[in-house]
């Protein structure tokens, strides 16, 4: 299993380099030419979901890319560092909810679940998991030997 891992500071200008390193990695993995252009557009939408998660919370951590070729499938891990609130209590609204009053605005929540709906529209098997160190969209594509495989 070959394992690739980008880190970059939650600025929207990096967001391309992880599309481009995305859709080099997918094409070396064996996934198909009619494909890459999703892979790349998840990627960037996942990226662009974690650096504004970072931004509009003030995390300073790097977001995380894990780019996985395994023998049927390559997957990417996409990861933020803003902790779940079901899981750290003392931050209400961390993932973009309701903030902490019924006067008080709404987060990025419309934002966030229209990028997971795109998201979800581009890529057949997305799991989005989040607890205390942050959450993670984990978005999986089958490879070329799968397909050739029985």
């Amino acid at each position: 299993m070959a394992t690739v891992e980008l880190r970059f500071s939650a600025q929207p200008e990096h967001v391309r380099t992880a599309r481009l390193v995305a859709a080099a990695v997918a094409r070396r993995a064996g996934v198909d030419e009619a494909v890459l252009d999703e892979v790349r557009l998840a990627v960037g939408e996942a990226c662009s979901r974690a650096v504004g998660l970072h931004r509009s919370h003030g995390i300073t951590a790097p977001v995380s890319v894990v780019l996985t070729e395994e023998e049927k499938a390559f997957s990417i891990e996409v990861g933020d560092g803003v902790p779940d609130p079901v899981s750290d209590p003392a931050t209400p609204g961390a993932r973009g909810g309701a903030s902490g009053g019924p006067d008080e605005p709404e987060g990025d929540g419309g934002e966030d679940e229209m990028g997971l709906a795109v998201i979800s529209g581009l890529v057949d098997e997305v799991e989005v998991r989040s607890g205390a160190d942050g959450g993670t969209i984990r978005m999986t594509w089958p490879t070329a030997l799968a397909a050739v495989r029985p």
